[in-house]
């Protein structure tokens, strides 16, 4: 997926770590920020329940699988996944949901499937049919699976797959749906994205907004504009957005990782995003909302970004020298940590590859019609578009673990400097690598190196911190050491997730690029001994 505010709150942002690049503000000036911190436990969640595995999005999962039994996980059973896939980046690129002996999942098409855990039986399927960039997902909750297509949310019967309700929440056709829903209370959260695959991205007019809708019937509730008036240009700017589920805290506050402004990079006639002067609120953002939908407060991690650079992924509420925090990070490739009550940047790390334009859209925030030759007209950014962090943190409690794609691409004032086709190779050439980092420090505990881009995020559980890399390998690291502990192959090139309930893990090989792959929903089992078909390696 390659989805995701004119001026600053006129006194509501105080500048961190001594850098206006991040700025930490409150919704109100002169004001202290309210609303509670999250009640971070530090506790595994005891099933994947959860998009995230839990409501704060960390990502840890009690398990029987440690560093001493990894090894012997082997494929229990595997499900084909039909659709086209002329339309996106594969098939398949969520995390499953597994709530009582059920596997619930959503591909690329928006289509929903439940599968028995045990068997692994399809139980029922409902297409839709409704192409997206992904990476989509479902939440199950009170025997109600929530889910999106293209244009609106829907509720199924968790039991059936009927359809309880839908709700269009798309304002124009420069705009769709593309993540997992969220669900806390009660409420069901869903959020537009400037992207609709039948027309293009980053159209004019395409705003993301943050829907909460009533989880019984689908009636609004609220909404919260990430965008507010696209900077004063609807016509040609476009922007934020969400790609994954909020994640809530114990008194049902909200908190999102925002996309990106556009256009990306600017046009010729409006090059460096001059079409959307100042730092684009409140995209590329960790944003805190009241459960009524109230700004409490919000960081900007990259103002004016030129770039693509969402902070897409949720935030992770989790403790830090035994205060409530919030961890995030995104395509920029940077770790950022913020105190959960202020929103106060507490450390910030660039991890991965980088070639210094992290500070770009701030030279050209400021620029002004003297300011000519700011930037040079052709350069090489890493990372870019599917770079950075491009897919879920994970959380132990005291160390946060982040799967990096290392990649880089000549572009110009006005856009990528090489054809389709080349960046479409360097996105199957990258490179990668799985990085601990120290929660009460912002240091790197361990970076282990991958021959792949790792999109398939990080998972722990116990010891051992799990992922997908790009080439079609699932990986098993030592969560204390980094060393690998157990690698092997799918039935395809995968970008997707991995979930862990019990002595299973459950995870899409989506991306088939040979008539000898095949596109699946793969579930591995300690002590299996299943083959996969036509399994190619990496």
């Amino acid at each position: 997926a390659l989805v995701v505010a004119a001026a600053l709150i006129a006194g509501g942002c105080s500048s961190s770590s001594g850098s206006s690049s991040t700025l930490a503000c409150s919704s109100k000036p002169g004001t202290a920020v309210t609303g509670t911190a999250p009640a971070a436990t530090g506790r595994a969640a005891a099933g994947w329940t959860q998009p995230g595995a839990d409501l704060a999005n960390t990502r840890d999962v009690a398990s029987a699988i440690t560093s001493t039994d990894v090894s012997k996980l082997g494929v229990t059973w595997a499900v084909p996944l039909t659709i086209s896939t002329a339309h996106s980046a594969g098939t398949y690129a969520t995390t499953p949901v597994i709530v009582n002996g059920v596997v619930y999942v959503q591909d690329l098409e928006s289509n929903v499937m439940a599968i028995s855990l045990a068997a692994g039986k399809v139980l029922w399927t409902h297409d839709y049919n409704s192409p997206n960039g992904g990476p989509d997902g479902v939440s199950v909750a009170g025997g109600v699976v929530y889910a999106a297509n293209n244009h609106a949310a829907v509720a199924l019967d968790a039991a059936t797959g009927a359809q309880l309700w839908s709700r269009t929440l798309i304002g124009n056709d420069h705009e769709g749906i593309d993540m997992t829903p969220g669900y806390d209370h009660g409420t069901v959260y869903v959020s537009t994205v400037p992207v609709n695959p039948l027309v293009g991205g980053y159209l004019g007019g395409g705003e993301g907004i943050l829907w909460a809708l009533n989880a019984r019937t689908g009636a609004p509730e609220w909404s919260w504009d990430q965008v507010q008036d696209l900077w004063g240009n609807p016509g040609v700017n476009s922007g934020g957005g969400l790609w994954h589920q909020p994640s809530f805290d114990a008194q049902g506050n909200i908190y999102l990782g925002t996309g990106n402004p556009g256009p990306v990079f600017g046009t010729k006639k409006y090059p460096l995003g001059s079409s959307r002067p100042g730092p684009d609120l409140y995209t590329d953002s960790v944003v805190k909302l009241s459960p009524a939908g109230k700004l409490l407060w919000y960081y900007q991690l990259t103002p004016h970004d030129l770039y693509d650079w969402d902070l897409q992924n949720p935030p992770v509420l989790t403790t830090a020298n035994g205060r409530p925090v919030v961890i995030d990070g995104g395509k920029a490739g940077i770790l950022i940590e913020l105190d959960a009550q202020t929103g106060k940047l507490l450390w910030k790390l660039p991890v991965g590859a980088h070639q210094g334009h992290e500070n770009d859209g701030l030279l050209t925030e400021h620029a002004t019609p003297a300011s000519g030759g700011l930037l040079p007209a052709r350069y090489c950014l890493e990372p870019v578009v599917d770079g950075g962090i491009e897919t879920e943190l994970a959380s132990d409690g005291s160390t946060t673990f982040a799967a990096v794609s290392d990649l880089a691409m000549p572009v110009t004032p006005a856009g990528f400097a090489e054809p389709l086709t080349a960046q479409f190779q360097a996105v199957y050439t990258a490179t990668g690598e799985m990085v601990a980092v120290n929660q009460d420090t912002g240091t790197v505990d361990w970076d282990t190196l991958l021959p792949s881009s790792p999109y398939g995020a990080a998972t722990v559980t116990n010891d051992v911190v799990l992922t997908t890399t790009f080439h079609g390998d699932l990986y098993a690291l030592d969560a204390t050491t980094g060393a690998i502990l157990f690698k092997t192959p799918m039935s395809a090139w995968s970008n997707a997730p991995v979930a862990v309930d019990g002595d299973y893990v459950i995870t899409g090989a989506g991306v088939a690029i040979s008539k000898t792959q095949r596109d699946m929903i793969i579930a591995y089992k300690l002590g299996a001994t299943g083959k996969l078909p036509d399994t190619v390696g990496s």
